[in-house]
């Protein structure tokens, strides 16, 4: 959660400082704040709320001219949202600045201790015990006051430091929680992630757990936690910063949902020869070997997980195991050498997927990670990373990277499929399909306004139920967490056919229904609970396959997709439950690129 943004050189004012901060608002945060050196003081200023709060009590304060700076939005894991809780942090003498993200596991012992040696504690924070941590450390050498600092404190942590006496500096540290440094021309920079250094630079050193920089106005050093330098690749990232701006869209969200067809594009490119799947990065591993995989992932990339445990299994003889990372991380999972793992997060560094895709590496097993991130943990922690190329992926909520991801699985599925010699003329008609599907998501991102006029309808409801059968409960899944997720709309997603063991029992008048029924091959059975449904008086919104008249007579409404293989109506249907519940959202008035309580990177546990 949270984002960290730093500073160090000499043609920076503080506005540079907050308006990188602003391209980090898609991760979530409560609260605001910034830090900077001027005149030999360290000047802080933060607030509850957004950024342009923030801004609003900077006031002339952002014309100011400075070398360092440090600043944080903060979601509120210690603490209540509040001023004196929100980020940075300073130290008794006032002289040290602190931001921090992540989670400090031993925060009371070491307060105690502190307090214990007289320092006074402002906040109800774990950050502050930093700040004091690298007080009580300080003789001088501010680099070795924060070495000596971190070495003390257990859990996880990306941090910024400045001190008053070294105005041309920061100290940068991580384990466990994304750090980035940008490399420039007589600057540097520190970020969460690469996107609010793209208008600065190109050239990025992405920090290791357990790595400590020194950024100041020399350059770059890195050091290891034993103290001893380490050298960094910089890896050039050629992303534009405009990738990342609306495009003149409302917002972001519904420009990546637009974004689909050159996301599917980007996905496929370059693992399809000859009329079969090779996927460049799996040249050295032989799935033929394989005999069990085990997939690990969290919220959206769950639900694309388990389409991928679906095909699998209906076309090969691996078995396909598919957890919630929250929960595989605690178990003790059966893995050996003929067991794959594959993890799938957006950010690739998600908190439990990370833990996950470290236990199997310990038991034996080799780890794939399928990710959108250049340079993220998850990449260097893994075997072997399938990158999905989407590009940056402002709104909270998965759109464009969950098609990436039904995409590259359904490559991989197929490879595997070649690979372990199931591969028929049914294969050849999938991979045809979904070759052609760039051009079915243009059909299907035409029904935009459709689907607005559908939600306007049905914006007055509190409650959701979403039903499938087999691929189609997938779709279910994703529907219900997206609705609920940016308009805060109670929905349930159940297979159809659980209906009568419970939930039938919530459905009346008031509690619509929104069935996803392809013309697939459990379309009858499908067909049958959308009548149960409506005999208990539930409205029917209906997804199917064009063509099929039929769901009028037992719908209320409907919205048709193109036919394709049944395999593929997860991906197809996509942009239908992403765009009903982007419009539920904005016509309710809220944001649906910042959803409350919610981030991005979900980098704690």
């Amino acid at each position: 959660m949270c984002g960290i943004v730093g500073v160090v050189g000499d043609d920076f004012k503080v506005f540079d400082v907050v308006d990188s901060l602003k391209r980090l608002e898609y991760r979530g945060y409560d609260s605001a704040g910034v830090a900077y050196i001027k005149d030999g003081k360290v000047l802080i200023f933060k607030s509850v709320g957004r950024i342009d709060v923030l801004r609003g009590s900077l006031g002339e304060h952002l014309k100011d001219e400075i070398s360092v700076g440090i600043a944080h939005t903060r979601w509120a894991t210690h603490g209540s949202p509040n001023d004196t809780n929100a980020h940075p942090h300073t130290d008794c003498t006032g002289k040290i600045a602190i931001v921090h993200n992540g989670i400090i596991e031993n925060f009371r012992e070491l307060k105690a201790f502190l307090e214990g040696l007289g320092h006074e504690f402002r906040s109800d924070t774990d950050t502050e015990v930093i700040a004091h941590l690298i007080e009580e450390e300080y003789k001088g050498d501010i680099f070795e006051a924060v070495l000596n600092a971190v070495r003390k404190l257990d859990g996880a942590y990306a941090i910024g430091v400045v001190h008053s006496d070294h105005p041309d500096t920061i100290i940068a540290a991580r384990k466990g929680s994304p750090l980035v440094i940008g490399v420039g021309n007589g600057f540097s920079l520190i970020a969460s992630d690469i996107t609010p250094m793209l208008r600065y630079t190109k050239d990025f050193i992405f920090l290791e757990d357990g790595d400590i920089a020194l950024l100041n106005d020399k350059g770059v050093k890195v050091f290891r936690m034993d103290g001893k330098p380490v050298d960094r690749r910089i890896q050039r990232i050629d992303l534009s910063e405009s990738a990342a701006e609306k495009g003149g869209y409302k917002h972001f969200m519904m420009k990546e949902i637009m974004e689909g067809p050159q996301t599917l594009v980007s996905a496929m490119t370059g693992r399809i020869k000859d009329g079969y799947v090779k996927i460049p990065e799996l040249e050295e591993l032989d799935l033929s070997k394989i005999t069990r995989i085990n997939v690990v992932a969290c919220g959206t990339s769950y639900h694309a997980a388990m389409f991928f445990k679906y095909f699998v299994e209906q076309h090969t003889d691996v078995d396909v195991s598919v957890e919630v990372a929250s929960e595989f991380r605690y178990r003790k999972p059966h893995i050996d050498d003929k067991t794959l793992t594959l993890a799938i997060s957006q950010s690739g560094e998600t908190a439990d997927t990370l833990e996950s895709v470290r236990l199997a590496k310990r038991l034996g097993s080799n780890i794939i990670a399928i990710t959108n991130v250049v340079g993220s943990t998850i990449t260097r922690e893994s075997d072997i990373s399938i990158m999905m190329n989407s590009g940056p992926e402002i709104g909270v909520a998965a759109t464009k990277t969950y098609v990436a991801q039904l995409t590259i699985l359904a490559l991989l599925g197929l490879q595997l499929i070649r690979e372990r010699g199931f591969w028929s003329g049914r294969h050849k008609r999938i991979l045809d399909n979904l070759i052609r599907m760039p051009e079915i998501f243009e059909n299907v991102l035409s029904l935009s306004d459709s689907i607005r006029a559908l939600a306007e309808k049905y914006s007055r409801y509190e409650h959701f139920m979403y039903i499938g059968r087999g691929y189609g409960f997938i779709t279910a899944m994703e529907g219900a967490l997206k609705l609920k997720e940016i308009s805060y709309i109670h929905a349930e997603a159940y297979p159809a056919g659980e209906l009568k063991h419970g939930p039938i029992a919530l459905l009346d008048e008031k509690f619509p229904v929104f069935a996803i029924s392809p013309s697939d091959s459990l379309y009858l059975k499908m067909k049958s609970n959308i009548i149960e449904c409506k005999a208990r008086d539930a409205k029917i919104i209906s997804v199917g396959t064009s063509g099929n008249g039929e769901l009028f007579d037992i719908s209320n409404d409907v919205l048709f997709v193109p036919r394709v293989a049944d395999e593929l109506y997860p991906l197809v249907m996509a942009p239908v439950i992403q765009t009903f519940a982007y419009h539920m959202a904005d016509i309710k008035g809220y944001d649906p690129d910042k959803p409350r309580n919610l981030a991005k990177s979900v980098t704690v546990e």
